[in-house]
């Protein structure tokens, strides 16, 4: 009998590609189920008649998150038995996906790195991926890079993997602003009262209050086609985690709670996850705006921003989670 799952750390080769994962078209179900349990408030995705006027598209835009879980999700191919993601870096949107758009993505494995064997601790490795996701006609829609932790199915094998990770992350050579040009971004401003570009200034520091619970976690992993075993089956690893971009989920929807006008966000300067976080842990965060930059040639500038999220649950004291630096563009 053959057991039907992913590949583990001494399976993987440097250049290996796995592009099998189902192609998932962006309908209006998936954009309402995704945001009942993010609760975000990016208003492109909820207005469709907003979302016409500023991108000159009849579709409505899909939310950028939703597209970012679904590639995320897709890439799982690999990482079927992940201990943990450490962190993501580079992710840029080439173009903003409308709901109608067809998702496919390929992963490739860049570098590898065996960690060393630690008394009582399970053997295992770091393989770095590049993450690329391209819509129904082939159109660029996301690059990122991503490294996760994998097991060795044998603890005695050494791989002679020892590539070096600090060069994950290069600079995808795509601007940060590539996804909304030719956006009416002076019709969103029109419409939508409230500070915009203007009124945002670098150093400006929100507490975020009041918390999210985190909710219906298995759900969105299913959603986004995620098959990493630890957010889906407890028995494998003793607990069951809740998928990272559901953490990143809830804190972009904090962050519209700060910065209401918050047009979309087109890339990250890197993600780290800091601490785990489980069904029923209470999400709180601090939004920092590290660099305001404006649009060449055009209305509206982009907000480099820093989300830290911190977890609590009952008695116990809250600890760190997550570290995100993002881009979101400001009309």
């Amino acid at each position: 009998m053959r057991i039907a799952e992913g590949p583990y750390f001494e399976d993987l080769r440097v250049g290996q590609v796995f592009d099998g994962a189902p192609a998932m078209t962006l309908t209006e179900g998936r954009a309402a189920s995704h945001q009942v349990i993010t609760g975000d408030r990016l208003r492109l995705p909820l207005d469709g008649e907003l979302s016409r006027r500023v991108t000159g598209s009849a579709a409505p835009v899909a939310h950028p998150a939703l597209v970012w879980d679904v590639a995320i999700g897709q890439s799982t191919q690999v990482t079927q038995h992940v201990v943990a993601n450490l962190f993501y870096r580079g992710l840029v949107f080439h173009r903003a996906p409308r709901i109608g758009d067809t998702l496919h993505t390929r992963t490739t494995v860049t570098a590898l790195r065996q960690n060393r064997l630690r008394p009582r601790r399970p053997a295992t490795g770091l393989a770095a991926l590049r993450i690329t996701t391209a819509d129904q006609d082939g159109r660029p829609v996301l690059d990122f890079r991503r490294c996760a932790m994998l097991p060795l199915r044998d603890p005695e094998v050494s791989t002679g993997h020892r590539d070096d990770l600090n060069a994950v992350g290069a600079d995808p050579g795509v601007s940060l602003s590539a996804a909304v040009h030719g956006w009416a971004l002076d019709a969103f401003r029109d419409a939508v009262p409230g500070p915009h570009a203007g009124g945002v200034h670098t150093g400006a520091v929100w507490e975020v209050g009041g918390g999210d619970v985190v909710s219906s976690a298995p759900e969105l992993a299913r959603l986004t086609l995620n098959i990493a075993t630890v957010h889906h089956d407890a028995a494998t690893a003793g607990h069951r985690l809740v998928y990272g971009g559901h953490t990143i989920g809830l804190a972009l929807s904090q962050a519209t709670r700060a910065l209401p006008n918050l047009v979309t966000v087109t890339g990250w300067h890197g993600c780290d996850h800091t601490g785990p976080v489980r069904e029923g842990d209470t999400l709180t965060s601090r939004v920092e705006v590290q660099q305001v930059e404006p649009l060449p040639g055009e209305a509206g500038a982009l907000a480099h921003l820093r989300s830290t999220v911190r977890a609590s649950s009952g008695p116990a004291a809250p600890h760190d989670v997550l570290d995100w630096r993002y881009v979101a563009v400001l009309a």
